[in-house]
């Protein structure tokens, strides 16, 4: 059976304040013609299809227009969705008795009751059943009453695995397991981006064991945006389909193919490389550096510069001149790191946020930003919360 595996939509997202509509669209597009010359029995979609938890009409209407271009491929290919933390359960899983009768199937909340399970969906080939269980993003919370821990404090790490232990899993069978979880081999963490650094947990608090996977022949992993496995090969997150920070910028984003064989076989991969436009990458050098450097064919691309200059008049009023879409702006010169030795060691009882505000202004020669200013608030906060529960 060959599986396309895909996650980390996140339609809607602005870039910087950049809409990012059409790029998306365009990716999005990509993977459509890729399903219709590679014919994957199957599209895996592994959470936060949506980037915010009330998408505007505007992503709806994307999303809507990518199942509709795959629904045109015949034969059809079944759709595999669960939610991601961003997504909204309620809004996503709309119509969804409607949709599966189109092969499309959503879940978006684990089992949180007795008799309830783990949505499982199961598809044939020449070998036999492929049994798909879609488990959404899932905080402890939700499965606290489920498992009979109303009382006391449970982990992610627990919670999954007590969900997991709940199904009888056929192991003569192939199985496959959607996840959207912050996944850890024998303590090995997944390789993060600046894109989701502000809502995984600080501390490792919502990690889980693949030790806990074991039984599945392929997990289809979502919630980090680089694509890599963890631990065993048949462990993998896709990664996203589009670099959403400049720390992405070498990335190689794309579809990750599985082919599943009989059941023993071993399964074998392609990543099919999906190539984002405009792209996003730093750039760096003196003023007259970046102007000699600008092309017709890169100037559109999302850039984080950093100059080099020690002093340069209007420099971002210049270079937006050039670059239509400038991310940050960054100084990297004699004057500006002389500044930062002199005030090494100074001011020690400033707060955290103090001193995270002047070290920004005086790399940045900028102050933070109100939107960047309340990011760092909540990653101050949930370092605070993490070290209490230590």
């Amino acid at each position: 059976m060959r599986m396309f595996h895909i996650s980390d939509l996140h339609i809607g997202k602005q870039l910087h304040s950049y809409n990012l509509y059409e790029s998306q669209k365009d990716v999005l597009g990509q993977i459509v013609e890729q399903a219709k010359e590679k014919r994957p029995d199957v599209m895996l979609i592994a959470g936060d299809v949506y980037d915010k938890a009330a998408p505007s009409g505007e992503a709806y209407e994307l999303f809507d227009w990518f199942l509709n271009e795959l629904a045109e491929i015949s034969p059809m290919i079944p759709v595999l969705v669960i939610a991601g933390n961003h997504d909204n359960a309620q809004r996503l899983k709309f119509a969804s008795q409607f949709l599966e009768r189109n092969q499309i199937y959503i879940a978006t909340m684990p089992p949180r009751k007795e008799g309830e399970y783990i949505k499982k969906v199961v598809l044939q080939d020449e070998y036999g059943n492929v049994n798909f269980y879609l488990l959404p993003f899932t905080k402890p919370g939700y499965v606290r009453q489920l498992i009979g821990e109303e009382k006391e404090a449970i982990s992610y790490d627990e919670a999954i695995k007590r969900l997991l232990d709940r199904e009888n899993i056929e192991e003569t069978e192939r199985n496959v397991l959607l996840a959207h979880q912050f996944f850890v081999a024998n303590g090995q963490k997944p390789e993060k981006s600046d894109s989701e650094i502000t809502y995984i947990s600080v501390g490792g608090l919502d990690s889980v064991d693949t030790a806990h996977v074991k039984k599945f022949d392929y997990v289809a992993l979502g919630h980090i945006h680089k694509p890599q496995q963890m631990g065993e090969s048949y462990i993998r997150y896709s990664g996203t389909p589009y670099k959403y920070s400049v720390s992405e910028e070498k990335d190689k984003k794309g579809i990750l193919m599985i082919d599943l064989g009989e059941k023993g076989s071993p399964n074998t991969y392609e990543q099919i490389p999906l190539i984002g436009t405009p792209d996003v990458r730093s750039i760096r050098g003196t003023m007259q550096e970046l102007l000699d450097a600008a092309n017709g064919e890169t100037i559109q691309d999302y850039v984080s510069i950093t100059l080099t200059d020690d002093d340069v008049f209007r420099a971002k009023e210049t270079l937006e001149e050039i670059y239509p879409h400038i991310l940050e702006i960054h100084v990297d010169n004699q004057r500006t790191r002389k500044r930062l030795e002199q005030n090494i060691g100074k001011d020690k009882k400033r707060t955290p946020m103090e001193a995270f505000l002047a070290f920004y202004q005086e790399m940045n020669d900028v102050p933070l930003s109100c939107e960047e200013e309340k990011i760092m608030l909540e990653i101050l906060r949930e370092s605070q919360e993490a070290l209490q529960e230590l």
